[in-house]
């Protein structure tokens, strides 16, 4: 008979899930399924598109929680179960095998939606729009920032959230200046905000003809997408409005119509562009709600004094870096703030960013405001 002794572990995994629970408010979640699935299903939804798509993504969102919250809690059942099967000799090593990779699995689930618990933030809960740019370094800043466009990409993509890339830049041999991304998806920008700073890749340049080791810099912004029900007043006399045609890779329309929009706002000096639809009127809209986005962002900052905090004051060059990408002489992805460190980049740039984005939540709720 097997003796397989998981009591203290299964314990622990149970009061960290009552605590999840606690803070995700199942009932709450019920109750706003049932109240969404109502709006989803009136007859003229549809006649207002963009409400439609926020009752149906909000649903969609509360019901994969919800679907999580239920999943888990009927592992924690199952495993109680197969563990007491095999230690009363009604399974075999198998099972064994099969209960000790699933608590190691339930440890790494429950460690990670912990992480969430601590994203309590006045935007927390919002999608994000990310912001990147090339830094100091050349042509290899700029195939940086692309790597990590991809990286960001690649991570929303292993999470099944919603992405669109609203506006990119590209450099003239290689890599991008700067893209902009919207992450669709629960607690987004709570998430996303630690991967806000400067990031340095250093590696043997593929655009040395020498193949000497360059450093290059690429900064990352995170900002929190407002609701469709909040108003940033935004005059016409404080922006100024350019259209011009799309640049880089495209389908049908991409280059042909002066359809991309860039607004500048005035007073403050904020650039927005983007050229991801097909119609000028599209990327106006588009373009101004990410506008408004970072102006109601600033406009709380000043308020609370918390700009370093949440979007940073990136300037993409050496002394300000919060994390290294180390491709040569050795292998190594270190954030700078947390220690947190891996020994593979190819993973992270595949968007293997998990324990990097859990080490810095948890870094930041330790960290008191400046």
């Amino acid at each position: 008979m097997i003796d397989l002794d998981f009591s203290e572990q299964i314990a622990a995994l149970r009061t960290t899930f009552g605590d999840i629970r606690a803070v995700v408010d199942v009932e709450r979640l019920r109750a706003d399924i049932a109240e969404l699935s109502e709006q989803a299903g009136e007859p003229d939804l549809w006649n207002d598109t963009e409400h439609a798509q926020k009752v149906t993504s909000d649903l969609s969102h509360r019901q994969s929680a919800l679907a999580r919250m239920e999943s888990i809690e009927s592992r924690l059942d199952d495993l109680e179960l197969l563990v007491e099967m095999a230690n009363e000799g009604h399974g075999d090593q198998d099972s064994a095998d099969e209960a000790t990779i699933e608590l190691a699995s339930l440890q790494k689930l429950l460690g990670e939606l912990e992480v969430q618990t601590l994203l309590n933030g006045e935007f927390d809960e919002r999608n994000a729009v990310i912001t990147i740019r090339a830094g100091a370094g050349g042509v290899d800043a700029a195939d940086f920032a692309e790597m990590l466009l991809r990286m960001y990409l690649r991570w929303a993509e292993q999470h099944d959230y919603r992405t669109s890339v609203l506006d990119i830049s590209y450099a003239e041999e290689a890599g991008i200046k700067s893209a902009i991304v919207e992450v669709d998806a629960p607690y987004a920008f709570g998430t996303l905000s630690v991967e806000a700073g400067t990031h340095r890749l250093v590696r043997m340049s593929p655009f040395n003809s020498a193949g000497k080791r360059q450093t290059s810099f690429a900064a990352v912004e995170v900002v929190p997408l407002i609701e469709q029900t909040e108003s940033i007043d935004v005059p016409d006399g404080d922006i100024r409005v350019d259209v011009f045609r799309s640049s880089g890779p495209g389908g049908q329309s991409v280059n042909t119509t002066d359809s991309a929009v860039r607004i500048t706002h005035l007073p403050t000096g904020t650039v927005v562009s983007c050229q991801n639809e097909k119609s000028q009127i599209q990327n106006r809209a588009a373009a101004m709600r990410v506008l408004q986005s970072r102006l109601l962002l600033l406009e709380r900052e000043k308020e609370a004094a918390t700009k370093k905090e949440l979007a940073g004051n990136i300037t993409a060059s050496w002394g300000d870096q919060m994390r290294s990408y180390v491709l040569a002489p050795y292998q190594m992805v270190k954030d700078l703030r947390t220690n947190h460190e891996v020994n593979n980049p190819t993973n992270v740039f595949n968007g293997d960013l998990d324990g990097f984005i859990s080490a810095g939540i948890r870094w930041r709720k330790k960290t008191p405001a400046e």
